[in-house]
């Protein structure tokens, strides 16, 4: 053959191939086997062609062709990564289409305690949540930390968790973690299409009845359920959404329950006390549990230890049986000692930040020691487990020159332990905090926790129905604060460029000061994503 024939053939391939990965969804065809080697049995040439000299002449076209320059990958994978591309964002655009559909419906707290419908759903779907054992926890602050912490233990043992919290900072599949990764595009779709006919039967028979249909929250809880069994996980860490007995997510019977800290939060709906709070809380603890509680309040002590005597559940308490026997400042975090009843762990390395970090961990490693029957974890199994715990949006530094810290403090003990931890770890002259809050917290005194840490406040709305006004956040901050001392800001970008620019007019260096962004979940989950953190 000519060059100038080589060169037609290859031009006649490469539209042959863009043309097939074009279509290639029509077939079920991947990128591979587009470009798999041309292939002929040479028994098969005879019935193509009536003579030997056509077959050695095919023959003699095939190698010719097999040598030409290799220019074609790189246009099928340009094709092929344009077609991906396009399916990611048919993906996405599925994803929110269906989330958008689940909190249309009536959030947890609008909707009257019951289990009912829960039960009802995962009745219908043959119970998926019995086929894996799970961890439950509760508490007020520092659920999703001990959560995540529970995960990476449980994973370094190389088994497949899946863990289900909330809320989400950036995207909804943060709820539902499988391997310790969001659960993917693919498999969010194909759990909310496996459970969607039964929450359509759950919500006709509920409202035949006089009932309402299943909140935002119970739907995530069944799909959560759903979506690990079809993983499949060997184990489960659930969260609540909010208190215990009532919780969607208080129809698995866990062999290990999780108290973190209790104090004052949703009151509206939990109770008005820290008593009425820890009964409703104690309802996640079943029948010969074992209950692993942070330090707590003497009255919440109580009603805590008083439900695992109903239950006949043995504890495990911090500060009685197990303790952080010292923790030293590191490098991007802190090493620990922690005791618990089976061994005593030194040199254990937590990249994150503050003593409450510290206490977290030690919940993590007294629930997972219970989980596997009571005994010393292997001391690799710790040291890899804590190593790579993370937890975004919780005192995590997002930014540099100056300093930009994002936490999700979104209550008044979470703002104290939230205040004591930049005190220890960071050594600012001055920090200049961004803030927005949900009108349903007890915000002035959210602001009076923090009023002692930060020299300057910046308020910014908030993009959430629940958000408390401009106005009115600006109203208590002064209170607190001094007029001198609080900015407003219209918008999220124009607060942290104000923040910035207030941390530099001192004449300080740029990494003398830092910002704080705080006061909600959601405030700190669009911080960084503004900040371009993933």
């Amino acid at each position: 053959m000519t060059d100038q024939n080589n060169t037609q053939d290859l031009s006649d391939f490469e539209a042959e191939l863009e043309e097939n990965v074009k279509h290639s969804e029509d077939f079920d065809l991947t990128e591979a086997d587009l470009l798999q080697p041309f292939e002929v049995p040479a028994d098969g040439l005879t019935e193509l062609f009536s003579d030997d000299s056509s077959v050695a002449s095919f023959q003699a076209e095939l190698e010719s062709v097999e040598n030409l320059p290799q220019s074609k990958p790189s246009s099928a994978n340009q094709n092929s990564r344009l077609y991906d591309n396009a399916k990611e964002r048919e993906m996405a655009l599925r994803v929110e289409e269906i989330y958008q559909s689940i909190i249309a419906r009536a959030p947890e707290h609008k909707v009257q305690p019951s289990l009912e419908r829960v039960e009802m759903a995962l009745d219908l779907m043959g119970n998926p949540q019995q086929n894996y054992p799970c961890i439950h926890l509760t508490g007020t602050n520092g659920k999703t930390s001990t959560s995540r912490m529970i995960d990476s233990l449980i994973s370094a043992r190389d088994l497949t968790v899946g863990r289900f919290t909330s809320p989400h900072l950036s995207n909804v599949r943060e709820r539902i973690s499988i391997g310790g990764q969001p659960i993917s595009q693919a498999a969010f779709i194909s759990a909310w299409e496996d459970i969607e006919p039964f929450i359509q039967m759950v919500d006709a028979h509920s409202e035949k009845t006089g009932g309402v249909q299943m909140s935002f929250f119970e739907v995530f809880t069944v799909m959560a359920f759903a979506a690990f069994a079809a993983a499949p996980v060997d184990v489960a860490v659930i969260e609540v959404g909010m208190g215990g007995t009532w919780d969607a997510t208080n129809v698995i019977s866990a062999p290990v329950s999780v108290f973190t800290p209790i104090s004052l939060d949703h009151e509206k709906w939990l109770g008005a006390t820290l008593a009425e709070i820890a009964e409703e809380k104690s309802g996640i603890i079943k029948p010969h549990a074992t209950v692993v509680m942070a330090e707590q309040v003497p009255e919440v002590a109580e009603i805590i230890l008083a439900k695992a005597t109903q239950m006949d559940a043995s504890v495990r308490h911090a500060g009685v049986e197990m303790r952080v026997v010292d923790r030293q400042l590191g490098v991007g975090g802190q090493m620990l000692t922690l005791q618990t009843q089976a061994a005593t762990y030194t040199d254990i390395a937590l990249p994150l930040f503050g003593r409450h970090q510290a206490e977290n961990a030690l919940l993590a490693l007294g629930a997972v020691e219970a989980f596997f029957g009571g005994g010393a974890l292997p001391a690799e199994v710790v040291e890899a487990g804590f190593a790579k715990a993370t937890s975004p949006g919780r005192l995590e530094v997002v930014k540099g020159s100056p300093t930009v810290l994002v936490d999700a403090a979104h209550n008044v003990g979470g703002a104290q332990v939230l205040r004591r931890a930049i005190d220890e770890a960071f050594a600012f002259e001055r920090v200049y905090g961004v803030f927005a809050a949900m009108a349903d917290k007890n915000v002035e005194g959210i602001l009076g926790e923090l009023e002692p840490l930060l020299d300057q406040i910046v308020l910014t709305p908030m993009d959430s129905p629940r958000a408390m006004p401009l106005e009115e956040l600006q109203d208590l901050a002064v209170d607190v604060f001094g007029e001198d001392r609080v900015h407003v800001a219209q918008n999220l970008p124009d607060a942290l460029d104000k923040a910035t620019a207030l941390s530099q007019e001192v004449g300080s260096s740029l990494t003398a000061n830092g910002v704080l962004v705080c006061g909600s979940v959601v405030l700190a989950g669009q911080a960084r994503q503004l900040c371009g953190v993933e």
